[in-house]
Order: structure tokens, then sequence, then C-alpha cells
């Protein structure tokens, strides 16, 4: 496994080691001491989550104000733009944005740690997006970020207008959502 860093601390992708032949294609999806390894700390997921979705979906921006989760996500057909925001006042990157195309072809992974909001836009005709989390889905502490708060400014890259989820729509814009400390 490989690691990219990106602009903001503690998010980083991760681009698995793959070997093909004229047969095919083999890498490890996931590998616990590595990833560790990497994070720079234990880390343990206890679910796993699959969604499936159409062009222009937008997911998202969601995080929880109890029981953070960090997500390990990727994609297993299509293609995404993957979008974190840093969520913690404390940080030096605190209502910043990354984002990264994630997708069947390129097989990377995006780390996203505790105290982010986190969404996606599907870019391909269909995408099947996996992620693992750290902590239970509760939906009792779910919040959502505005996906198109100018605050924010996330450049997202689509055509036409998003396919949107009502609670998507009306997410909470930076200035008025929970943050972390």
């Amino acid at each position: 496994m490989k690691q990219i860093l990106t602009a903001i601390s503690g998010v980083f992708v991760v681009e698995p080691s793959v070997y093909g032949d004229k047969r095919g294609a083999f890498f490890e999806s996931w590998n616990q001491r590595a990833f560790d390894a990497l994070v720079g700390r234990e880390v343990r997921f206890v679910q796993d989550n699959h969604s499936i979705s159409e062009k222009n979906v937008l997911r998202g921006l969601h995080y929880q104000v109890r029981q953070p989760q960090g997500k390990l996500v990727r994609v297993v057909s299509g293609e995404v733009f993957d979008v974190v925001v840093d969520l913690r006042r404390s940080s030096p990157t605190f209502g910043r944005w990354v984002g990264e195309r994630l997708s069947a072809e390129n097989r990377r992974m995006l780390w996203v740690p505790e105290g982010f909001a986190h969404g996606f836009v599907v870019l391909s005709d269909r995408v099947e997006f996996l992620y693992k989390t750290t902590d239970y889905y509760a939906p009792e502490h779910e919040r959502t970020l505005l996906w198109n708060d100018p605050k924010v400014g996330v450049e997202w890259p689509f055509e036409g207008e998003p396919v949107l989820k009502p609670k998507d729509a009306a997410g909470a814009p930076l200035a008025q959502a929970e943050t972390f400390p």
C-alpha cells in the first residue's frame, strides 16, 4: 500500500499495489497491519457499507456529532468525486475541503478520519461505493453540512443539477453547523 498525502493533515489516499498480467489483476483491498502503519495507530472498523447510485447523485456531506465515524472509502464499479471537509474547530484547516476522484479503474481509497464531513457525487452512469466505518451508524447523531455552502466552496465536477435527498439539500451551512472541538 502506498500513502498519498492531501492538503489536510490526517486525510490521505491509499493506493494499493496491483499485480496484473494477461489473466487480470490482484490486489489486497484490506490489510489491517499495513493500514494501521499508514495511520500511525490501531484503527478498528465495525461496519461495512455498500452504496449504489446513479450519475449526478450527490450524497452528503454527512458526519455524526456523537459516535463520529472514521471511514475508509473506495469504488468497486464506476467513478465518484469524493469530498471531505474539516470540521475540527481546533484545526488550522477548519472549514477547508479536499476532493479525490475514486474509481474502479484507479483502485484508490480515501481515509476520512473522525471529525470530518464526507460526501461524493457520481461521475459515471452508475457507481458501487464501499466504505468501512470505525463506529456504527447513529441516525440521531447524524448531521449534514450544506453541499454547496459558498463559505466552504467545494468545486464539484459535474454537469447539470445534482440529484439530492431532501436532507442533503437542506444541510446546514458551516457557520451554523455543529462541529468538533
